[in-house]
């Protein structure tokens, strides 16, 4: 404990020293692409207007209610506490929480899993959202303006009821499916073709037809290279030798979360390695960033991609 103590200590002294200039929430040009799906390369295909099943459901949507943002459907009401108005209901550039973090909490890999988090870190989140310091310009920063803090914190104390369970299969390959950024910032499978899977993590649906119906309990696929899995567990054990600091000093032993440190067991690939590159370049702040930015200065690419990698891959 002393020991973990003395090293929370020694993050907070040397991110409280560096140069301002690097504490300056900036917008990096460089993110590579797989992890920030922001543009749409090509359209899905319209659906037609018959409304959809989904197996184990009672209930019927027509895609154009799918995929409305601002009312989501909720396939399986029975399996939740009942949500508050702003999880099934938006408002103005306020969407419904469930329509991108699902009605499970599970989210898709563009938005963040919020299942057993704490109601105080997500409502800081909301908070750091709508200052400024947290970027997510897409969606987070124009919705968090619209929504109250009333809204937040009902938000939040629901999606903290629900249970983490694994959503994504972490499988290591040399090669991945050709893929494109398609309707909601979602990776689609082209019919045919492979490439090399390099220094990226692909993430695409298990079933690319559910995905599209938001079902909340079909996942998805995260290729990583080969090895990334055995090196980033190395690096999260032991800091990789002052690379950076033992993930389990704040998150907890099994990485399911210390407090009001959240969750990195389980959690979309893609989303953790977002996290990383946006906290290494200064665009990620607020209340409690300011522990993580000494722990990323010296991660390389290879290093985001092979800790997510195995972050991922651990059960929640």
């Amino acid at each position: 404990m002393n020991n973990a103590r003395w090293l929370l200590g020694l993050a907070l002294l040397v991110a409280l020293t560096t140069p301002a200039q690097s504490q300056q929430p900036v917008q990096g040009t460089n993110y590579p692409s797989w992890a920030f799906p922001l543009k749409v390369e090509r359209p899905l295909p319209p659906e037609g207007p018959e409304p959809k099943a989904l197996a184990g459901s009672s209930r019927r949507f027509t895609q154009e209610q799918i995929d409305d943002l601002l009312n989501p459907p909720d396939w399986f009401p029975d399996r939740h506490p009942d949500p508050p108005a702003i999880v099934l209901k938006g408002h103005g550039e306020a969407l419904a929480c469930g329509a991108c973090h699902l009605m499970s909490g599970l989210g898709h890999p563009e938005s963040a899993d919020l299942s057993g988090l704490t109601v105080t870190y997500m409502v800081q989140q909301m908070k750091d959202f709508k200052a400024g310091s947290r970027i997510d310009v897409p969606r987070m920063n124009k919705i968090a303006k619209e929504v109250s803090e009333e809204e937040s914190r009902q938000a939040a104390e629901w999606f903290a009821q629900l249970k983490p369970r694994r959503f994504t299969r972490v499988i290591e390959s040399e090669t991945v499916p050709m893929t494109f950024v398609g309707n909601g910032r979602m990776r689609f499978v082209e019919p045919e073709g492979t490439e090399p899977t390099g220094n990226r993590i692909i993430t695409v649906p298990e079933d690319q037809s559910a995905a599209r119906l938001r079902d909340p309990d079909s996942g998805f696929i995260a290729y990583v290279p080969l090895g990334s899995i055995a090196k980033g567990k190395a690096l999260a054990e032991t800091g990789g030798g002052g690379t950076t600091v033992r993930c389990a000093t704040c998150h907890g032993l099994d990485l399911r979360g210390a407090g009001n440190v959240p969750r990195l067991a389980g959690v979309h690939p893609i989303y953790i390695a977002r996290q990383l590159y946006r906290f290494r370049d200064g665009s990620r702040n607020g209340a409690e960033a300011v522990l993580m930015k000494s722990t990323v200065d010296r991660l390389a690419d290879e290093d985001i991609v092979s800790l997510s990698a195995y972050l991922g891959s651990l059960a929640p």
